[in-house]
């Protein structure tokens, strides 16, 4: 039986995808549908299941998925040019930059050479600034799912005191601009948060994002509080392999808590469905454009 406390990213993700589904069947009857590019440099084990997770999901709703493998060693000069050839491309709906890349690849440098409305990862410079101004329509993933999954609790996001625990550029500063634009109080905390508790106590909805396993104890959590963990963390499970576990002791929070996702199977789900829904905003966008005519 599942608990319900566990705010499970399954429900939320159906929604979503039921949504572009719809978006996408209104724009193939005058529009082709280009297909999303997914970009890998070197060899990089870690992110296959996020690969094969995006392109069955593309898969499901119709939209063609390109996986593409480039060499480690190609120069970053030529990793821009291919971006570039890709932008003035109307078969190429969308780019995606797998991480990480090699160490001699500038990857901020290759973000911001994807154009804004093939940017459907949300991270080139341009899309993320857009959020100070409330332009929320292609926005860093992770970031956009975390609000998403708040808002599947029925939490009225204005006003709500919301803390977010880690302040990276592409979950927890975006997500932060995300909920302030939606109405809410955010308290962003940092490494050098002097204490970290003292605010997350307060917070209706804590979002947490900062790679340590277990960091939040139910003793960090006001009770009756939504609890996103974006944490994803690979532990020894004391049998000798290895397990994923989040950021927040999941078995203990949930005590205190009124929902808390958990990892895996929380955000991750939550995730891949916005990046298609960024899909189906490039591409209304692209034909507002008149670049698909």
């Amino acid at each position: 039986m599942d608990d319900n406390r566990l705010l499970l990213g399954k429900t939320v993700r159906k929604r979503i995808l039921s949504n572009v589904k719809k978006r996408l069947r209104k724009a193939q009857r005058s529009h082709e549908i280009g297909r999303l590019v997914s970009i890998s440099i070197g060899k990089q084990a870690d992110i296959d299941v996020y690969i094969r997770n995006q392109a069955r999901t593309a898969e499901k709703l119709g939209i063609p998925f390109d996986a593409q493998f480039w060499d480690g060693d190609i120069t970053q000069t030529e990793a821009k040019q291919r971006i570039v050839h890709m932008n003035d491309d109307n078969g190429v709906l969308g780019i995606i930059l797998q991480r990480p890349t090699p160490e001699h690849i500038n990857v901020r440098s290759l973000q911001s050479a994807i154009h804004p409305l093939k940017d459907v990862e949300g991270m080139n410079p341009a899309s993320i600034g857009n959020i100070v101004y409330d332009d929320l329509a292609l926005v860093p993933c992770t970031a956009a799912a975390s609000v998403e999954l708040i808002k599947e609790t029925g939490l009225d996001l204005k006003g709500l005191e919301v803390v977010m625990v880690g302040h990276s550029a592409i979950v927890g500063k975006p997500a932060a601009f995300l909920l302030m634009a939606e109405g809410a109080t955010v308290t962003v905390c940092h490494h050098m948060t002097r204490s970290v508790a003292a605010h997350s106590r307060r917070a209706d909805a804590l979002i947490v994002a900062v790679g340590v396993p277990h960091l939040i104890g139910a003793d960090m959590v006001k009770p009756g509080a939504a609890v996103i963990d974006i944490g994803i963390n690979q532990v020894d499970d004391g049998e000798g392999g290895s397990k994923i576990v989040g950021d927040v002791d999941t078995d203990a929070v949930k005590n205190v808590a009124s929902w808390v996702t958990p990892v895996p199977g929380g955000v991750g789900p939550v995730t891949v469905s916005i990046l298609m829904r960024n899909a189906v905003t490039a591409l209304e966008k692209q034909i507002q454009a008149g670049w698909l005519d």
